[in-house]
């Protein structure tokens, strides 16, 4: 009789023991369905765009002149360089904005290996300006009109002049709605996505912000992002979504 009852004890106990293990091996089963679930994600790319126009310009320019007496060499450059300046201030540039730089001066006799003859002229005089001007309209207005120097007499240099360069530095204005833009372009990707699966986006898993570019508006191989005016800033950001 007792070894009976202590059968049947072991019975219930190894019964009891069981059912506690198919539950326990239950709530594992859910919380690695829960998790696998959880961690579903989708990666997409966003991309935002944004029309701008410089709001800086650089133009260095240079003039020479070649003669034998540096002085009456100097004189010309005086006074060409007051031409320069007058003509700058006419397209609304303004003096503080005009820089006058070093001047550089070449003795043809001086080289070491120079020719036996050197012509008429043993000097040549360069003269460098940098104007540096947010008048981004008068900038244009002024290299439009550089004939007018031609015209009193001022060749320009090739060798310290160029094109003006369109700066644009307000890059920290427009990145957070940029950042934006891109997030949400991102999130409407993964709700596409997420159409043919049938589940719904949720919060951002993890983002990677790419490298905004500043990109000239008009691609063209003849005139550089630098030399353009209007200008296209552009930025892709990698954005992770949990799917729910």
């Amino acid at each position: 009789m007792e070894s009976n009852k202590q059968g049947l004890f072991l019975i219930g106990a190894l019964f009891v023991l069981a059912l506690g293990i198919a539950y326990a091996g239950g709530q594992i089963q859910t919380g690695l369905t829960e998790f696998k679930s959880y961690d579903r994600s989708v990666r997409m790319k966003g991309l935002a765009t944004r029309d701008v126009e410089a709001n800086i310009a650089l133009w260095p320019i240079s003039y020479k002149e070649a003669g034998n007496d540096l002085q009456a060499l100097q004189e010309v450059m005086d006074a060409k360089g007051r031409i320069l300046v007058n003509f700058f201030k006419k397209q609304g540039i303004t003096d503080a904005e005009i820089e006058k730089r070093a001047v550089t001066v070449q003795d043809l006799l001086a080289q070491a290996y120079r020719q036996n003859n050197i012509g008429p002229n043993r000097y040549i005089i360069t003269q460098s300006y940098l104007v540096r001007s947010e008048n981004i309209e008068a900038i244009t207005k002024a290299a439009a009109n550089v004939g007018d120097l031609i015209k009193q007499g001022i060749v320009l240099s090739q060798a310290g002049s160029s094109a003006p360069t369109y700066l644009f530095t307000k890059l920290n204005d427009v990145k957070p709605e940029m950042i934006a833009e891109a997030t949400q372009s991102a999130r409407e990707a993964a709700k596409e996505f997420s159409k043919q699966t049938g589940q719904k986006v949720g919060d951002i898993k993890r983002a990677s912000q790419g490298v905004f570019q500043i990109l000239p508006r008009d691609a063209t191989y003849t005139v550089p992002e630098s030399q353009q005016r209007n200008k296209t800033v552009r930025v892709v950001s990698t954005i992770e979504f949990y799917l729910e």
